[in-house]
């Protein structure tokens, strides 16, 4: 996926989804050209779960537990977050990666057949059901602040730096 800005003068549905996929495909950037190996190192002494593959990992499943399993109410495809296993997932970068673009094709599928102040089907025991919208500005934000981490993973890794 090539990083494309949205419009500066976009409507919010095109804004929100544009920055959005915007984070999604500087996820991969800030993958490319590691190997598998490096992306399953714990270079970070107080995090020894935080790899970039968790990190992949992790971000699929947030694409998958927000839109399918809540806005959806598609419960049976509930997983464990990647990030709170015992191991790391046992794909390869690549894997992780492409498994990650499938997730956000079929978010942005989710998205274009609603409209953003449709409520989600479940949440949790205790929560309150959110809107469409509040989904999209977490993924948002969540994929940003985890594009963080990626960076300075990166950093510590090999040197690279870079938006």
């Amino acid at each position: 996926m090539t990083r494309r800005f949205p419009p500066a003068a976009a409507d919010e549905r095109t804004m929100l989804t544009g920055w959005l996929d915007v984070q999604r495909a500087t996820v991969r950037l800030k993958c490319a050209d590691l190997t598998d190996e490096q992306a399953r190192l714990a270079v970070l002494p107080s995090s020894p779960r935080m790899t970039v593959t968790t990190l992949v990992a992790h971000l699929r499943w947030a694409e998958l537990s927000w839109f399918e399993t809540s806005f959806l109410g598609a419960r049976e495809l509930a997983v464990q977050d990647p990030l709170e296993l015992p191991q790391s997932p046992d794909a390869s970068l690549d894997e992780l990666l492409d498994e990650y673009d499938e997730q956000c094709a079929r978010s942005r599928e989710i998205v274009a057949g609603h409209e953003f102040d449709e409520l989600e089907a479940w949440a949790p025991e205790g929560l309150d059901l959110v809107s469409l919208r509040w989904i999209i500005t977490h993924l948002l934000e969540e994929t940003a602040r985890h594009l963080g981490h990626l960076d300075a993973l990166r950093e510590l890794i090999d040197g690279t730096t870079g938006y």
